[in-house]
Order: structure tokens, then sequence, then C-alpha cells
């Protein structure tokens, strides 16, 4: 019997040292994004985002399989699932962000990218912490108050956004205007993601709190 539960216990702390690293590499991911940005001629910077994409979806597939062989889970399996869906739909969008970028042939920062982009590394940092702390929650109210903090970016982000928009909008380039919506709708729907984390684990808190 004791090593039986040794040996869940085990389970347990690799399923959420697993969940942990892909909480990080979401934020090295926005974080290359960000740094790709401000060199967009640097193909070796994209380059460095794709490799992080992948990682991710390496980190996704991980959990998946962990939780699929295991009986016993640390939390709900299903919140766990979301939670690592999520996280990997953030750093999807985080590459797409980028490859849009490329394809568009965007050789200068287009207004509010940078702006956006900066609230989508503090939305992933977010996150990160979150999850960080499942292991074990020691103060829920800290925990919904980061939740709150991500929603306030996400906020910030729609504002940046609909600024964005307004002022694309005043150009008569459809193409450009085209291109830039797309980009501007990735950086938004990223930044949702992060919310969509950030509502699991509000669930979680108030589920085992």
């Amino acid at each position: 019997m004791g090593q039986w539960l040794s040996w869940v216990k085990s389970n347990e702390n690799e399923i959420l040292k697993i969940l942990d690293d892909l909480g990080s590499k979401a934020v090295e991911a926005s974080e290359a994004l960000l740094d790709y940005l401000n060199d967009l001629k640097n193909i070796e910077k994209l380059e460095k985002v794709r490799r992080l994409e992948s990682e991710g979806d390496d980190l996704t597939r991980q959990i998946f399989s962990e939780l699929n062989k295991t009986f016993i889970t640390p939390l709900d399996r299903e919140d766990m699932q979301r939670i690592a869906s999520k996280i990997d739909d953030v750093i999807d969008f985080i590459d797409g962000i980028g490859a849009r970028l490329y394809s568009y042939k965007i050789e200068s920062p287009p207004p509010f990218t940078k702006l956006m982009i900066e609230e989508l590394v503090k939305a992933t940092n977010e996150v990160n912490y979150m999850v960080s702390q499942l292991r074990r929650i020691k103060n829920p109210q800290d925990m919904i108050n980061h939740c709150r903090n991500t929603s306030d970016i996400e906020h910030a982000v729609d504002d940046m956004y609909r600024d964005a928009i307004k002022e694309l909008f005043e150009s008569n380039d459809a193409i450009h205007i085209i291109k830039l919506k797309d980009i501007y709708e990735s950086i938004e729907t990223a930044s949702d993601r992060c919310v969509d984390v950030a509502d699991v684990v509000e669930d979680i808190v108030l589920k085992y709190t």
C-alpha cells in the first residue's frame, strides 16, 4: 500500500510539474514574440517562437498522456485538461502572430502591436503564476486577485484593439487593412485565451478551498 501511495504522489507531482513547464513556456513564447517584433528582419527570432510552440505542443501531449494513464489525479481531470488546452491555445496564437508578421512581410511594428504584445506578456506571466500555485493553494484570495488581473489585462488589450481598428479603417489601402486586422485579432484572441485559463483556475479555487 505504501509503495502504491508513493507512486500516486509521484505521478501527481509529475503532472503538475509538466503543467508548470507549460505555463513557463507561454511566458517564453510571448517574450520571444515581443523580441521578434522589435527586430522583424531577424528570422532566428521568429524561429525561436516556432520552436517554443512545438515544445508547448510536446508538453501538452505529455500532460494528456499522464492524465490518461493515471487513475488518481491531483485536481479534477477535466479541469487539468482544460488548463493545458487553453495554455496550448495561447502559445499557438502567439506562434500565429509571429507567422502573420512574417507572411505579410511586415517590416516595422504596426501601430498598437508593441503595446498589445507587452500586455500579452503580462497576461502569460499571470497564467504562469496561477498554474505554479495549483500544487498547493495557500491563499485563495491571492489566486482570485490574479484571475482578476488577467481579466483587467484582457480589457486593456480589447481597448487597444478597438483603437487600432478605428485607426486602421481610416486607411484606404484594403490589403493593408486586411493584414493588420488579422494580426490585431490574433493578439486579442491570445489575450482571451489567457482569461480562459484564469476562469478555469478560479473554478478550481472555488471548488477546492
